[in-house]
């Protein structure tokens, strides 16, 4: 993996506290890197510079990745086994004039990580949110896919047990082209229930380590696909793109 070069002194974090305007949002939701540092935005490190704290699913990555930043915040944990709990609090903090910067820990915060609650009851609050622009796994993985992208639906995970033959009876009869999320342990059973579901010959393409050192994406139909990954055990962060039915 390559990453950008280091600040290399604090005249550097100064610049990056800028003043931001009176209008600035209380919460802004900032994209990471899914991969490569370099892929971090100037806005996005601004914000970070300049927010009260910044509210992490998880400290010690997002604490590596602000140390390879040069930029130091206090950092607040926020992923999905306290996100109840610590939602009220982060409210009322803003309430009090705090502005906080959301991350995760790779991506866009809110997109399959958590997020959304947060953002609710804000908004609920009557604080202004914002989300600057920047990455998220499943648009390279959608546009490289060779499958049409015009129009898409993002299924996120599909469900581990309850609910899963019925999500997957869905999919069966979707237009548009349908993007999933998979970790590295499911996605082989993923492809081997869709493949079963949506037919063998379905045209899909799976993505995985977008933007990093073994980024591969592997194109075909899904038998082909559950036999290269037979084969080859699956390892990484996977993006699952299927053609919609009649594609």
């Amino acid at each position: 993996m390559h990453y950008g070069p280091r600040p290399q002194d604090d005249r550097t974090v100064r610049q990056l506290r800028i003043t931001m305007s009176a209008t600035r949002s209380s919460l802004t939701l900032v994209p990471t890197p899914i991969g490569n540092l370099d892929d971090i935005t100037v806005q996005a490190q601004k914000v970070l510079a300049d927010a009260d704290a910044v509210v992490a699913e998880d400290t010690r990555v997002s604490g590596r990745l602000l140390q390879h930043l040069g930029i130091t915040r206090p950092l607040i944990s926020f992923h999905a086994h306290n996100e109840h709990r610590m939602v009220d609090q982060l409210v009322q903090r803003m309430g009090a004039g705090e502005r906080f910067a959301l991350i995760s820990d790779a991506g866009t915060p809110g997109i399959s990580d958590p997020g959304f609650l947060l953002v609710r009851a804000t908004l609920d609050a009557g604080i202004s949110v914002e989300c600057l622009p920047g990455a998220t796994a499943f648009v390279p993985a959608l546009v490289n896919s060779g499958l049409p992208c015009d129009r898409f639906v993002f299924e996120g995970f599909l469900p581990v047990k309850k609910g899963r033959r019925t999500r997957l009876e869905e999919l069966r009869t979707e237009e548009r082209t349908m993007v999933l999320y998979e970790s590295p342990h499911r996605v082989l059973r993923s492809l081997q229930d869709l493949a079963e579901v949506l037919g063998t010959d379905r045209r899909a393409s799976v993505s995985r380590e977008l933007s990093k050192l073994h980024e591969e994406t592997i194109r075909g139909t899904l038998a082909e696909l559950v036999a290269h990954f037979t084969a080859k055990g699956p390892r990484g962060e996977f993006v699952l793109v299927l053609a919609g039915v009649g594609a």
